[in-house]
């Protein structure tokens, strides 16, 4: 077996002890649907770390948390203002427009932040029937370039959508990694900081599969067991998504996997940015390191160390840590990458 790859956080196995927790779940019958222990208690946890007026609710996967979520709190003539790189413009396929018959509005942005000054040409047709109306801004953290917005960016792109009658849509696919980084609550920079809804994401940190949508405002989720339903993410034995919250909050594994996965990405950027030819082209705020390296050092390092291209152009490629990434495997990876970058010269 080839050593673990850079691809994604996602190519990572379960966590042992959700993996537990899902065979513990295992026993007995409890009623489908979510209207079960596990989904109760799983549920009040979030409530616990999100705030008591919050709503949440599981689905499989991060495509349907994002596309649910936004599908609850637009209607078909409204605009979805993001980042040109994020997920749901550039990795579902269109899913977004589909479901939510809204156009996406991207923004170019030099580290997949969008800042509110980046927004002015987003709001020069308001009111005017022949132009979609902008309804959220929708930011990832960490972001797909593997930085991660501050707290108080957060509180000022709330601020400029609640001031413009927008609301603020969080992909939080790599929310953990971001919480690391910032040494903060999740609620500190959700809730707090006036994001509206999240999309609460644990596969790529551990979990088997299964996200959660989180209405952080009284009031916008009413409607969403219906859209649940109806975009096919009722799951019937819920209480597997459900079982691994549990030790997933009250053991900090989120944490403990986070800031691992973390440590790695920054210990990888440390051990190639000295070497030839290699240029970071990113601040390594989570668990991304984005390089520019030589083109023909590409293939023979996939074959070993799978990971992706991110711009063919620039030979910049994206190398994503996990929670069970090890210092050999970074070590190896080094050494190899000097290696072929020695004998190539």
């Amino acid at each position: 077996m080839n050593p673990r790859g850079f691809a994604s956080d996602n190519n990572a196995g379960i966590h042992p002890a959700l993996l537990d927790a899902i065979i513990q779940a295992n026993v007995g019958h409890v009623i489908a649907y979510g209207d079960d222990p596990y989904t109760a208690k799983a549920k009040e946890i979030l409530s616990q770390h999100f705030g008591q007026d919050t709503e949440a609710f599981f689905v499989v996967n991060g495509t349907a948390a994002n596309v649910l979520g936004l599908a609850t709190i637009t209607d078909s003539y409204h605009g979805i203002i993001c980042a040109e790189t994020s997920h749901i413009e550039q990795d579902e396929c269109g899913a977004p427009e589909k479901f939510t018959s809204c156009k996406l509005v991207t923004i170019p942005t030099p580290d997949g932040k969008i800042k509110p000054s980046f927004l002015t040409s987003c709001f020069h047709d308001i009111g005017f029937e022949h132009h979609v109306q902008p309804r959220v801004i929708s930011i990832s953290q960490a972001t797909e370039m593997g930085t991660v917005y501050g707290i108080s960016e957060i509180k000022e792109l709330a601020n400029f959508a609640h001031n413009h009658n927008l609301l603020l849509h969080m992909d939080g696919a790599r929310i953990a990694n971001a919480a690391v980084s910032l040494n903060c609550s999740f609620r500190e920079m959700t809730t707090d900081a006036g994001v509206d809804v999240l999309s609460f994401g644990g596969t790529k940190n551990g979990l088997q599969y299964g996200e959660a949508v989180i209405f952080l405002k009284p009031g916008l989720g009413n409607d969403f067991k219906y859209i649940r339903k109806q975009g096919m993410q009722l799951v019937s034995k819920m209480r597997y998504i459900a079982a691994q919250y549990i030790p997933y909050f009250e053991k900090e594994i989120w944490k403990t996997n986070a800031m691992h996965a973390n440590r790695m990405a920054q210990m990888l950027r440390d051990n190639v940015a000295a070497l030839p030819g290699v240029t970071i082209t990113q601040p390594v705020e989570a668990n991304g390191v984005f390089a520019v390296v030589p083109k023909r050092v590409i293939k023979p390092l996939q074959d070993k160390y799978f990971f992706y291209m991110w711009n063919e152009e620039k030979s910049e490629v994206r190398w994503m840590t996990s929670f069970d990434t090890s210092e050999e495997d970074i070590k190896g990876f080094t050494e190899m990458l000097e290696r072929l970058l020695r004998n190539q010269q």
